[in-house]
């Protein structure tokens, strides 16, 4: 299936096999594409991961899913931005079940982030759920397990500093951090590069036979699609590189030299990309700030 291919009907419960069955939100956009996917697991005790945006006609369309004899017994959140989790409380109060995610929004930050949001560096947009709370967090390793199935959490910050991916045997389900039509997006101090990298390089060794993302189609070759977005972002710090080696520049005016194949609307969030590779760098001792560290900071080699 070509990305052009995938264009399911919002509210459509469709069955994916093995028990797993999708439902897409009603919000497609240039950052989530046709929409949040949200899935759920079993065929009697049910697991919901990533309800999605707080919408009442996906909270419906999530609820008519259900067949006879079924009932929602877990909500499972991968990460807490605004198209993943603002409607697991709604739906846990419909239900009953408990929300489970790795923590409120700001978990998981890495010891470099959290300096940068000390520092004043705000989050650009991406929408993170302020209120998000889970009623119990889950450690990495950690497994959920409901009639059927068990559902084991992967801490794989990265995209975002509390995101989770799960597995279900062989089948993971990769949330923000590997999806099929567009790579992720890296925004300080919520995403950090440095994470993101190790969390693909972790999920590569994992050996999968599918992800199932939260934007777009199943991915059935896992291990090349990880490649080649280790590969994309190794290229990425290359021209990054390069640009510098013209002399010193800002974050705003790499991204301008760089990404010369987007619409100028998604240059922003390219900026914030090319900053997440600059704190990288500058961690790696390759890069350092004009003066004081920050994201307006104009960058050289070292």
């Amino acid at each position: 299936m070509t990305t052009d291919d995938f264009n399911p009907r919002p509210g459509l419960a469709e069955d994916l096999g093995r028990g797993v069955r999708r439902v897409l939100a009603p919000n497609p956009s240039a950052l989530t594409w046709r929409g949040t996917n949200t899935y759920l697991v079993g065929a009697r005790e049910v697991a919901v991961i990533d309800p999605g945006p707080d919408d009442a006609s996906h909270l419906a369309a999530i609820l008519g899913a259900l067949k006879p004899g079924q009932q929602i017994t877990r909500i499972l959140v991968t990460h807490s931005h605004i198209d993943h989790s603002p409607l697991a409380a709604p739906l846990a109060r419909e239900t009953g079940a408990r929300v489970l995610g790795f923590g409120p929004s700001g978990a998981g930050r890495s010891a470099a982030m959290a300096q940068m949001a000390e520092s004043g560096l705000e989050e650009a947009g991406e929408g993170i759920d302020p209120g998000f709370a889970p009623d119990a967090t889950l450690a990495d390793g950690e497994a959920v397990a409901g009639e059927g199935w068990t559902l084991t959490a992967h801490h794989t910050p990265g995209h975002l500093g509390n995101h989770l991916c799960f597995s279900l045997g062989d089948m993971v389900f990769t949330g923000d951090l590997v999806m099929g039509w567009a790579s992720s997006l890296i925004s300080p101090p919520d995403g950090d590069l440095t994470d993101f990298m190790a969390s693909c390089r972790r999920l590569r060794a994992a050996g999968a036979r599918v992800f199932h993302s939260g934007h777009g189609a199943p991915i059935t070759r896992p291990a090349e699609r990880l490649d080649w977005l280790i590969a994309h972002r190794e290229d990425r710090e290359a021209a990054i590189l390069r640009a510098l080696r013209a002399g010193p520049a800002t974050a705003d005016a790499i991204a301008a030299t760089v990404y010369t194949d987007i619409p100028a609307r998604m240059l922003p969030a390219a900026t914030r990309n090319v900053l997440a590779h600059l704190i990288d760098l500058y961690g790696k001792s390759v890069i350092e700030p004009v003066g004081s560290m920050s994201q307006h900071a104009t960058f050289r080699l070292i």
